[in-house]
């Protein structure tokens, strides 16, 4: 009998102190089960030590109510993405990566949580307008903690202090929803130093009540709100006319190799095509992003390939070459590159110039347009704030 009162009395400790252990440390064990368990790549876990490479994560609500949202990215990304490719340090070559997520579409289920990545970190701005291009909404659950959490474990995020590191998430659900607690993934994302801004498609005070902006605050964000259905509307100028007769005579200089050569040369037109859709003002402004330095096309393109490694030449397989450089010979192909590039260059510089003078007109005429509250003046205005704080600086 005392061996049975001895072994309640055990168990009832036992039990007691179970409950206070997973009260107090609930939302801690539901991270460290969600990073153990089936969320974390192997990629993520392999250190990177990039230098100088800013780092933004889009994470876009893809639910029912959201079609003006990706609307909004969708003609707004080139504007955006030239933003980022005019932040830079000083005196130093800077790189941009983009990652995109979706969530809350119920199209992926249960066993993903509604949550997609689209595109891991990648310098390939064709392939995140594809992406973008291919999005469709649809009713579903937005569990803004477990998409953050998520691309934090899933993403190669540099580890270098000179990086500059970002996460955006749209939406317009309680930030509160979902298996992860937010608060515990936004002091996950700040111990990793990434920075969270939330953007809620809907009233300020909205936002705050459910608790947008309380989740920017943890992770040293900006919390803003804005008219996800709210059109946009271009600046045309005397200038996109000629930037984009010039962007056609850019897109000859590439020369495509390799197995995706062909695909994403294709891609690269396509791109055009889309951004073209909107206006030939949004045209512009994508041509003014293929002629920064920021618009990598290493992986399928010759000339960039050469620049970046002039071993190139000797590896490169000629029958994934068009059939006019087929029969070249090696130093033949190499004077070719070259004659080429210096071509690339002087119609990126033009571009540039031209660009310089578009924005001036833009700045002028700009306040007598509609005032802008959307994704892309969102981004825009916390890049300018967050750039100083990590020792980089936005351009015009």
């Amino acid at each position: 009998m005392k061996n049975r009162n001895l072994f309640a009395i055990l168990a009832i400790v036992f039990l007691a102190f179970s409950y206070n252990y997973l009260v107090t440390e609930k939302w801690e064990s539901q991270i460290a089960n969600f990073i153990d368990t089936a969320h974390f790549s192997a990629a993520a876990m392999t250190p990177v030590y990039k230098k100088n490479t800013i780092q933004v994560a889009l994470l876009l609500d893809t639910s029912g109510s959201m079609s003006g949202l990706i609307e909004q990215a969708k003609s707004q990304l080139w504007q955006i993405l030239n933003t980022l490719a005019n932040t830079e340090k000083e005196n130093e070559e800077t790189k941009l990566e983009i990652a995109l997520y979706q969530y809350g579409s119920p199209t992926y289920g249960k066993r993903s949580n509604q949550i997609r990545q689209l595109s891991g970190f990648t310098t390939d701005m064709d392939l995140i307008s594809k992406k973008l291009f291919a999005l469709k909404t649809s009713g579903g659950e937005e569990y803004c903690g477990e998409v953050i959490t998520t691309s934090i474990s899933e993403l190669n995020w540099g580890k270098d202090d000179s990086n500059f590191k970002m996460i955006y998430i749209a939406g317009n659900e309680p930030f509160t929803q979902g298996p992860i607690n937010y608060t515990q993934a936004c002091q996950l994302a700040k111990k990793q130093d990434i920075t969270i801004n939330t953007i809620f498609c809907g009233s300020y005070q909205e936002g705050i009540q459910t608790m947008w902006k309380q989740g920017a605050q943890l992770a040293d964000g900006e919390y803003m709100n804005i008219n996800h259905n709210q059109t946009t509307v271009y600046i045309e100028t005397p200038y996109d006319k000629r930037i984009n007769e010039l962007n056609q005579k850019l897109n000859e200089t590439y020369i495509p190799y390799g197995t995706e050569g062909k695909i994403k040369k294709e891609n690269q037109t396509k791109q055009d095509f889309n951004a073209n859709s909107y206006s030939s003002a949004n045209a512009a402004s994508r041509a003014s992003f293929k002629s920064s330095k920021k618009y990598k096309a290493d992986s399928w393109d010759l000339v960039d390939a050469y620049e970046k490694d002039k071993e190139i030449i000797k590896n490169i397989q000629v029958e994934s070459l068009s059939d006019s450089l087929q029969t070249l010979s090696k130093k033949e192909l190499e004077v070719k590159i070259k004659l080429i590039r210096g071509q690339r260059s002087s119609i990126q510089n033009e571009i540039q110039e031209l660009n310089s003078k578009r924005l001036i007109h833009i700045e002028k005429n700009s306040k007598e347009s509609v005032e802008e509250n959307n994704l892309k003046k969102s981004i825009e205005n916390s890049v300018r704030k967050q750039a100083k704080k990590n020792g980089y600086k936005v351009k015009n």
